[in-house]
Protein backbone atom coordinates (compact mmCIF):
# COMPACT_ATOMS: atom_id res chain seq x y z
CA UNK A 1 0.00 0.00 0.00
CA UNK A 2 1.16 3.23 -0.83
CA UNK A 3 -0.28 7.06 -0.75
CA UNK A 4 0.29 9.16 -4.17
CA UNK A 5 -0.76 12.68 -4.83
CA UNK A 6 -2.14 13.18 -8.43
CA UNK A 7 -2.63 16.83 -10.10
CA UNK A 8 -4.10 17.89 -13.07
CA UNK A 9 -2.62 21.24 -13.51
CA UNK A 10 -4.36 23.44 -16.06
CA UNK A 11 -4.40 27.14 -16.90
CA UNK A 12 -7.91 27.21 -15.64
CA UNK A 13 -8.17 25.01 -12.44
CA UNK A 14 -5.82 23.13 -10.63
CA UNK A 15 -7.33 19.37 -9.28
CA UNK A 16 -5.33 17.40 -6.81
CA UNK A 17 -6.28 14.07 -5.90
CA UNK A 18 -5.03 12.12 -2.67
CA UNK A 19 -4.97 8.14 -3.37
CA UNK A 20 -4.38 5.38 -1.31
CA UNK A 21 -3.06 2.33 -4.10
CA UNK A 22 -2.92 -1.29 -3.19
CA UNK A 23 -1.32 -4.21 -5.99
CA UNK A 24 -3.85 -6.04 -8.04
CA UNK A 25 -4.08 -9.55 -8.08
CA UNK A 26 -2.11 -10.21 -11.24
CA UNK A 27 -0.16 -7.99 -13.36
CA UNK A 28 -3.11 -7.92 -16.28
CA UNK A 29 -5.17 -5.74 -14.20
CA UNK A 30 -4.94 -1.73 -12.74
CA UNK A 31 -3.47 -1.36 -9.02
CA UNK A 32 -6.79 -0.95 -6.61
CA UNK A 33 -7.35 2.99 -5.93
CA UNK A 34 -9.16 4.75 -3.00
CA UNK A 35 -9.60 8.53 -2.89
CA UNK A 36 -9.22 9.79 0.32
CA UNK A 37 -9.37 13.74 -0.21
CA UNK A 38 -9.38 15.70 -3.73
CA UNK A 39 -10.15 19.55 -4.42
CA UNK A 40 -9.93 21.71 -7.09
CA UNK A 41 -8.33 24.97 -7.05
CA UNK A 42 -8.19 28.47 -9.61
CA UNK A 43 -4.54 28.28 -11.06
CA UNK A 44 -4.49 31.93 -11.66
CA UNK A 45 -5.15 32.46 -7.71
CA UNK A 46 -1.64 31.35 -6.44
CA UNK A 47 1.61 32.24 -7.96
CA UNK A 48 3.03 28.80 -8.31
CA UNK A 49 2.30 24.97 -7.74
CA UNK A 50 3.45 24.86 -4.45
CA UNK A 51 0.82 26.70 -2.26
CA UNK A 52 -1.83 25.16 -3.79
CA UNK A 53 -0.22 21.41 -2.63
CA UNK A 54 0.57 22.87 0.54
CA UNK A 55 -3.24 24.43 1.48
CA UNK A 56 -4.59 20.92 -0.57
CA UNK A 57 -2.33 18.60 2.50
CA UNK A 58 -3.36 21.00 5.00
CA UNK A 59 -6.92 20.43 4.15
CA UNK A 60 -5.90 16.31 3.83
CA UNK A 61 -4.58 16.44 7.36
CA UNK A 62 -7.75 18.31 8.49
CA UNK A 63 -10.22 15.61 7.06
CA UNK A 64 -8.71 12.05 7.90
CA UNK A 65 -7.40 13.41 11.34
CA UNK A 66 -4.42 12.79 10.47
CA UNK A 67 -1.05 13.92 8.59
CA UNK A 68 -0.55 11.53 5.61
CA UNK A 69 2.63 10.80 4.20
CA UNK A 70 2.81 10.98 0.30
CA UNK A 71 5.28 9.11 -1.37
CA UNK A 72 5.32 9.82 -4.88
CA UNK A 73 3.72 12.59 -6.77
CA UNK A 74 2.72 12.80 -10.58
CA UNK A 75 1.22 15.85 -12.18
CA UNK A 76 0.02 16.65 -15.72
CA UNK A 77 1.14 19.99 -16.81
CA UNK A 78 -0.88 21.60 -19.82
CA UNK A 79 1.94 22.45 -21.32
CA UNK A 80 5.38 20.79 -23.13
CA UNK A 81 8.00 18.99 -20.56
CA UNK A 82 11.79 18.57 -21.08
CA UNK A 83 13.48 17.05 -18.85
CA UNK A 84 11.52 16.88 -15.71
CA UNK A 85 10.59 20.87 -16.27
CA UNK A 86 7.68 22.71 -17.70
CA UNK A 87 6.22 26.17 -18.63
CA UNK A 88 2.53 25.80 -18.70
CA UNK A 89 1.34 27.30 -21.87
CA UNK A 90 -1.64 29.49 -20.61
CA UNK A 91 -0.48 29.98 -17.11
CA UNK A 92 2.87 32.05 -16.63
CA UNK A 93 4.38 29.31 -13.88
CA UNK A 94 7.68 27.57 -14.38
CA UNK A 95 7.76 24.39 -12.26
CA UNK A 96 10.73 21.74 -12.03
CA UNK A 97 10.02 18.32 -9.99
CA UNK A 98 13.64 18.64 -8.24
CA UNK A 99 12.65 21.75 -6.58
CA UNK A 100 9.18 20.33 -6.21
CA UNK A 101 10.53 17.37 -4.41
CA UNK A 102 12.63 19.85 -1.65
CA UNK A 103 10.10 22.22 -1.05
CA UNK A 104 7.07 19.76 -0.63
CA UNK A 105 9.26 16.74 0.90
CA UNK A 106 8.07 13.99 -1.57
CA UNK A 107 11.09 12.18 -2.75
CA UNK A 108 9.52 11.89 -5.59
CA UNK A 109 7.83 13.93 -8.18
CA UNK A 110 7.02 13.46 -12.05
CA UNK A 111 5.90 16.24 -14.17
CA UNK A 112 4.26 14.90 -17.51
CA UNK A 113 1.95 16.44 -20.51
CA UNK A 114 -1.29 16.37 -19.61
CA UNK A 115 -2.48 14.56 -22.49
CA UNK A 116 -0.10 11.86 -21.51
CA UNK A 117 -1.95 11.80 -18.32
CA UNK A 118 -5.28 11.63 -20.18
CA UNK A 119 -3.58 8.57 -22.41
CA UNK A 120 -2.72 6.76 -19.77
CA UNK A 121 -6.48 7.49 -17.88
CA UNK A 122 -7.91 6.28 -21.50
CA UNK A 123 -6.23 2.89 -20.58
CA UNK A 124 -8.30 2.17 -17.69
CA UNK A 125 -12.17 3.32 -19.32
CA UNK A 126 -14.83 1.00 -19.32
CA UNK A 127 -18.22 1.42 -21.19
CA UNK A 128 -19.64 3.60 -18.37
CA UNK A 129 -17.04 6.04 -18.70
CA UNK A 130 -17.59 7.24 -22.48
CA UNK A 131 -20.57 8.79 -24.63
CA UNK A 132 -20.08 6.65 -27.84
CA UNK A 133 -20.35 9.50 -30.95
CA UNK A 134 -19.66 6.60 -33.56
CA UNK A 135 -18.87 2.44 -32.56
CA UNK A 136 -16.17 1.13 -34.44
CA UNK A 137 -14.38 -2.70 -34.50
CA UNK A 138 -11.36 -1.66 -31.98
CA UNK A 139 -7.55 -2.88 -33.50
CA UNK A 140 -6.03 -3.64 -30.05
CA UNK A 141 -2.66 -3.81 -32.52
CA UNK A 142 -3.48 -0.06 -33.56
CA UNK A 143 -2.59 3.56 -32.70
CA UNK A 144 -5.49 5.39 -30.08
CA UNK A 145 -4.97 9.25 -30.62
CA UNK A 146 -6.64 11.82 -27.92
CA UNK A 147 -7.75 14.93 -28.43
CA UNK A 148 -9.37 17.82 -26.43
CA UNK A 149 -10.20 21.49 -26.14
CA UNK A 150 -10.51 23.57 -22.66
CA UNK A 151 -8.20 26.55 -21.78
CA UNK A 152 -6.28 25.49 -24.63
CA UNK A 153 -6.12 22.02 -26.92
CA UNK A 154 -4.36 19.17 -26.44
CA UNK A 155 -3.56 16.16 -28.74
CA UNK A 156 -2.07 13.34 -27.94
CA UNK A 157 -1.55 9.27 -28.69
CA UNK A 158 -0.81 5.73 -27.85
CA UNK A 159 1.17 2.95 -29.55
CA UNK A 160 0.71 -0.69 -28.32
CA UNK A 161 3.76 -2.77 -27.35
CA UNK A 162 4.35 -6.20 -26.18
CA UNK A 163 1.79 -8.16 -23.69
CA UNK A 164 -1.09 -5.71 -24.45
CA UNK A 165 0.50 -2.76 -22.82
CA UNK A 166 0.83 0.92 -24.60
CA UNK A 167 3.18 3.72 -24.65
CA UNK A 168 2.07 7.27 -24.05
CA UNK A 169 3.15 10.38 -25.90
CA UNK A 170 1.68 13.54 -25.05
CA UNK A 171 2.28 16.66 -28.12
CA UNK A 172 1.64 20.04 -28.75
CA UNK A 173 -0.42 19.44 -31.82
CA UNK A 174 -2.98 22.30 -30.64
CA UNK A 175 -0.52 24.84 -31.62
CA UNK A 176 -0.44 24.10 -35.66
CA UNK A 177 -2.06 26.22 -37.80
CA UNK A 178 -5.60 27.06 -38.47
CA UNK A 179 -6.59 25.55 -41.57
CA UNK A 180 -10.06 27.16 -42.77
CA UNK A 181 -12.50 25.60 -45.06
CA UNK A 182 -15.18 27.87 -46.06
CA UNK A 183 -15.60 31.59 -47.14
CA UNK A 184 -16.61 32.44 -43.26
CA UNK A 185 -14.03 30.42 -41.81
CA UNK A 186 -11.29 32.53 -43.88
CA UNK A 187 -12.87 35.77 -42.92
CA UNK A 188 -12.76 34.12 -39.20
CA UNK A 189 -8.88 33.66 -39.77
CA UNK A 190 -8.05 37.04 -40.92
CA UNK A 191 -10.32 38.26 -38.34
CA UNK A 192 -8.25 37.39 -35.62
CA UNK A 193 -5.50 37.76 -37.58
CA UNK A 194 -6.02 41.20 -37.34
CA UNK A 195 -7.54 41.83 -33.96
CA UNK A 196 -4.72 40.05 -32.09
CA UNK A 197 -1.64 41.17 -34.31
CA UNK A 198 -0.49 38.11 -35.09
CA UNK A 199 1.39 36.26 -37.45
CA UNK A 200 -0.43 33.13 -37.84
CA UNK A 201 -3.55 31.32 -36.19
CA UNK A 202 -3.60 28.19 -34.46
CA UNK A 203 -6.36 25.64 -34.09
CA UNK A 204 -6.20 25.94 -30.46
CA UNK A 205 -7.10 30.21 -31.06
CA UNK A 206 -10.26 28.28 -32.72
CA UNK A 207 -10.83 25.07 -30.90
CA UNK A 208 -10.59 26.22 -26.97
CA UNK A 209 -12.68 28.46 -24.54
CA UNK A 210 -10.89 31.23 -25.92
CA UNK A 211 -11.71 30.15 -29.16
CA UNK A 212 -15.57 30.38 -28.33
CA UNK A 213 -15.41 33.83 -27.27
CA UNK A 214 -13.15 34.77 -30.55
CA UNK A 215 -15.86 33.30 -33.06
CA UNK A 216 -18.58 34.95 -31.28
CA UNK A 217 -16.78 38.49 -31.36
CA UNK A 218 -16.79 37.17 -35.11
CA UNK A 219 -19.70 37.14 -35.73
CA UNK A 220 -21.20 39.85 -33.01
CA UNK A 221 -18.95 42.42 -35.40
CA UNK A 222 -19.81 41.08 -38.27
CA UNK A 223 -23.46 41.47 -37.89
CA UNK A 224 -25.01 41.38 -34.19
CA UNK A 225 -28.86 42.04 -35.36
CA UNK A 226 -30.15 38.98 -34.54
CA UNK A 227 -28.24 38.64 -30.80
CA UNK A 228 -30.89 38.85 -27.86
CA UNK A 229 -31.52 41.38 -25.67
CA UNK A 230 -30.05 39.30 -23.11
CA UNK A 231 -26.96 37.72 -24.43
CA UNK A 232 -26.00 41.59 -25.10
CA UNK A 233 -26.41 42.89 -22.14
CA UNK A 234 -24.02 39.56 -21.19
CA UNK A 235 -21.25 40.54 -23.48
CA UNK A 236 -21.37 44.40 -22.91
CA UNK A 237 -20.87 43.32 -19.20
CA UNK A 238 -17.81 40.69 -20.35
CA UNK A 239 -16.28 43.83 -22.26
CA UNK A 240 -16.65 45.95 -18.92
CA UNK A 241 -14.64 43.46 -16.67
CA UNK A 242 -11.87 42.75 -19.68
CA UNK A 243 -8.50 43.69 -17.43
CA UNK A 244 -10.42 43.50 -14.35
CA UNK A 245 -9.30 40.51 -11.60
CA UNK A 246 -13.09 40.08 -10.57
CA UNK A 247 -15.03 38.67 -12.95
CA UNK A 248 -19.15 37.70 -13.21
CA UNK A 249 -19.20 36.57 -16.59
CA UNK A 250 -17.74 33.39 -18.16
CA UNK A 251 -18.65 34.17 -21.66
CA UNK A 252 -17.44 30.91 -23.40
CA UNK A 253 -19.76 29.22 -20.78
CA UNK A 254 -22.92 31.58 -21.44
CA UNK A 255 -22.57 31.48 -25.39
CA UNK A 256 -22.60 27.76 -25.19
CA UNK A 257 -25.07 27.65 -22.53
CA UNK A 258 -27.95 29.93 -24.79
CA UNK A 259 -26.75 27.98 -28.01
CA UNK A 260 -27.47 24.78 -26.28
CA UNK A 261 -30.87 26.09 -24.65
CA UNK A 262 -31.61 27.49 -28.69
CA UNK A 263 -32.24 31.27 -27.24
CA UNK A 264 -29.63 33.07 -28.87
CA UNK A 265 -29.27 32.93 -33.05
CA UNK A 266 -25.62 34.20 -32.31
CA UNK A 267 -24.79 32.07 -30.02
CA UNK A 268 -25.89 28.76 -31.98
CA UNK A 269 -23.92 29.99 -35.24
CA UNK A 270 -21.14 30.52 -32.86
CA UNK A 271 -21.17 26.86 -31.33
CA UNK A 272 -22.10 25.48 -34.79
CA UNK A 273 -18.55 26.78 -36.02
CA UNK A 274 -17.02 25.83 -33.19
CA UNK A 275 -18.01 21.83 -33.34
CA UNK A 276 -17.38 22.05 -37.17
CA UNK A 277 -13.53 22.86 -36.30
CA UNK A 278 -13.17 20.86 -33.28
CA UNK A 279 -14.46 17.95 -35.69
CA UNK A 280 -12.13 19.06 -38.33
CA UNK A 281 -8.96 19.19 -36.21
CA UNK A 282 -10.18 15.71 -35.03
CA UNK A 283 -10.07 14.62 -38.52
CA UNK A 284 -6.67 15.84 -38.84
CA UNK A 285 -5.53 13.56 -35.74
CA UNK A 286 -7.25 10.87 -37.58
CA UNK A 287 -5.56 10.85 -40.35
CA UNK A 288 -2.25 11.35 -39.20
CA UNK A 289 -2.31 8.29 -36.70
CA UNK A 290 -5.29 6.27 -38.07
CA UNK A 291 -6.47 5.21 -34.81
CA UNK A 292 -8.08 1.84 -35.31
CA UNK A 293 -7.47 1.74 -31.68
CA UNK A 294 -10.32 4.52 -30.96
CA UNK A 295 -10.33 8.00 -30.90
CA UNK A 296 -10.84 9.82 -28.05
CA UNK A 297 -12.26 13.61 -27.24
CA UNK A 298 -11.28 14.57 -23.35
CA UNK A 299 -10.98 18.04 -22.08
CA UNK A 300 -13.25 20.55 -20.52
CA UNK A 301 -15.79 21.16 -23.02
CA UNK A 302 -17.19 18.18 -25.10
CA UNK A 303 -19.06 17.28 -22.21
CA UNK A 304 -20.30 20.89 -21.28
CA UNK A 305 -21.63 20.77 -24.76
CA UNK A 306 -22.54 17.27 -24.81
CA UNK A 307 -25.90 17.65 -27.18
CA UNK A 308 -24.46 19.67 -29.59
CA UNK A 309 -20.98 17.38 -29.99
CA UNK A 310 -23.71 14.62 -30.64
CA UNK A 311 -25.85 16.52 -33.34
CA UNK A 312 -23.78 15.66 -35.79
CA UNK A 313 -21.69 18.50 -37.36
CA UNK A 314 -18.56 17.39 -35.39
CA UNK A 315 -18.57 13.91 -36.87
CA UNK A 316 -19.45 15.14 -40.31
CA UNK A 317 -16.72 17.51 -40.51
CA UNK A 318 -14.37 14.61 -39.13
CA UNK A 319 -16.26 11.66 -41.72
CA UNK A 320 -15.13 14.42 -44.38
CA UNK A 321 -11.54 14.13 -43.83
CA UNK A 322 -11.24 10.00 -43.01
CA UNK A 323 -13.77 8.19 -44.91
CA UNK A 324 -12.10 8.19 -48.37
CA UNK A 325 -8.63 7.04 -46.95
CA UNK A 326 -10.83 4.13 -44.50
CA UNK A 327 -12.47 3.13 -47.45
CA UNK A 328 -9.86 2.70 -49.75
CA UNK A 329 -7.84 0.74 -47.07
CA UNK A 330 -10.81 -1.42 -46.44
CA UNK A 331 -10.12 -0.89 -42.37
CA UNK A 332 -12.02 -1.60 -40.20
CA UNK A 333 -13.80 1.99 -39.33
CA UNK A 334 -12.69 4.06 -35.85
CA UNK A 335 -14.48 4.22 -32.70
CA UNK A 336 -14.85 7.61 -31.67
CA UNK A 337 -15.77 8.46 -28.43
CA UNK A 338 -16.48 11.45 -25.60
CA UNK A 339 -14.83 10.80 -22.07
CA UNK A 340 -17.53 11.44 -19.09
CA UNK A 341 -15.46 13.78 -16.63
CA UNK A 342 -12.25 15.59 -17.75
Amino acid sequence: MAIVLAGDIGGTKTILRLVKTESPETMQQLPVLTTLHEHSYASKEFPDLVPIVCRFLAAATEQLGEKPTVEKACFGIAGPISNNTAKLTNLSWSLESDRLQKELSISQISLINDFSAIGYGVLGLSEPDLYVLQEGKRDRNAPIAILGAGTGLGEGFLTPSSEGKYRVYGSEGGHVDFAPRSALEFQLLNYILEKNNLERVSVERVVSGMGIVSIYQFLWDKDNSQSSSEMAQIYKTWLQELGKEEKTVDLAAEISKAAIAQTDYLCQQTMRLFVEAYGNEAGNLALKFLPHGGLYVAGGIATKILPLMQRGEFLKALKLKVELVLSSTKSPSISFSIQKSD
